[in-house]
């Protein structure tokens, strides 16, 4: 199977400075230092979880009227203010790292000063600290003052930067890399679309082109991927499905830098500590500020296009998986579920996946057995 993806550079002119800017802003806000965000509306950020003693000292002379903290509209809603659909901010007479925290990230906080709509620059922020995969919780400085040294970057460039970097995406390196239960794999690297790392197609067996392929994206989850946590199903449709493939003609497990439904590792095992205390997994990911689901899916069907699929059969629970391939101009022919264990500890992970997301899982029998 070739892939057709013309290769790129990060040198190459094509590429923009916007893009490279904003990949550098992606390691300056995961590093905890503050970014510049240029426009009409100019504004400093930090990410509230970066927010100690030693970032206080240096934006606390910076700050004078008008600092506040931007939180999108699911951690408002848990914070008091009810029905919120939009981005807000909320004013912050002082650089109070405990306070921040409190309307942050904490369950039991609460809304103490009014809530203002968010401005261009507060919402530019935001979506950086998405891009970054940190807490949805920003710290922003109005005005074009910002310590020396700071990186600055267009506001509109960080609009810009999922559909440019899909479009980028481009195979690096393959190689056979024969499985348990699929011996006859090969592993073909992308760099670029949504995460921070690279994605990988596994081409399992020599599935036919001019048939639709079986094709599952699975997205990356480390707690269950690799460790086998029993919170989840995720090991076992990723295993399962790479057998059934071997056994039935082959077929392309996409594995996507997804972790925590494109939330990022430190917020997934946030949201764990939250389902501890008694939250569903779509609870815990709206107390940390996060809508239903981050993911994206048209850098996935960019992959299959340069593996030259065309017509999918598709592995999956999950609607918008579909849903988002045929949106992508690929032809998903049908979809089967892919199976897991069902246990004690991941039925009400699976139930709320039912329940909220309309995931096609049959919970019945096991209720059944446990009552």
């Amino acid at each position: 199977m070739s892939v057709t993806m013309k290769s790129s550079s990060i040198l190459d002119p094509a590429a923009g400075r916007d893009q490279i800017d904003v990949e550098r802003a992606l390691a300056e806000i995961r590093a905890g230092r503050p970014v510049a965000l240029r426009g009409r509306d100019p504004v400093l950020a930090l990410s509230a979880e970066a927010l100690d003693d030693t970032t206080t000292a240096l934006l606390a002379p910076l700050a004078g009227t008008g600092a506040r903290l931007v939180l999108p509209a699911p951690r408002l809603r848990r914070l008091g203010v009810p029905e919120r659909t939009e981005p807000g901010a909320v004013a912050l007479s002082a650089l109070d790292p405990a306070r921040i925290e409190i309307l942050a990230l904490r369950l039991d906080g609460r809304i103490d000063a009014p809530v203002a709509p968010a401005s261009a620059g507060d919402e530019a922020a935001l979506a950086l600290m998405a891009l970054a995969q940190v807490l949805p919780a920003v710290l922003v400085v109005p005005g074009e003052a910002a310590p020396p040294g700071t990186l600055s970057v267009e506001a509109g460039a960080v609009a810009r930067y999922p559909a440019r970097q899909a479009a980028a995406l481009r195979p690096v390196s393959r190689a056979p890399v024969p499985l348990a239960g699929a011996p006859d794999s090969e592993f073909v690297v992308f760099r670029g679309g949504e995460g921070l790392r690279d994605q990988v197609a596994v081409v399992i067996g020599r599935p036919d082109l001019s048939e639709p392929v079986a094709v599952r994206l699975h997205s990356a989850c480390l707690t269950g991927d690799l460790f086998g946590s029993l919170k989840c199903d995720c090991g076992d449709q990723l295993r399962g499905t790479a057998g059934w493939m071997a056994q039935h003609g082959g077929g392309i497990v996409l594995y996507l830098d997804q972790e925590g439904r494109g939330n990022g590792l430190a917020n997934k095992i946030r949201a764990y500590d939250l389902q501890a205390r008694g939250l569903d997994t779509y609870e815990a990911d709206e107390a940390l500020g996060f809508g239903l689901d981050q993911r994206r899916f048209d850098f996935a069907a960019a992959m299959l296009t340069a593996l030259g699929v065309t017509r999918v059969r598709l592995v999956s629970n999950n609607p918008e998986k579909a849903a988002s391939l045929e949106a992508a101009g690929l032809t998903v022919v049908e979809t089967q579920r892919a199976l897991g264990r069902i246990t004690p500890e991941n039925i009400r992970y699976l139930t709320a996946k039912r329940d909220r997301a309309g995931h096609a899982l049959d919970l019945d029998a096991f209720a059944c057995s446990e009552a």
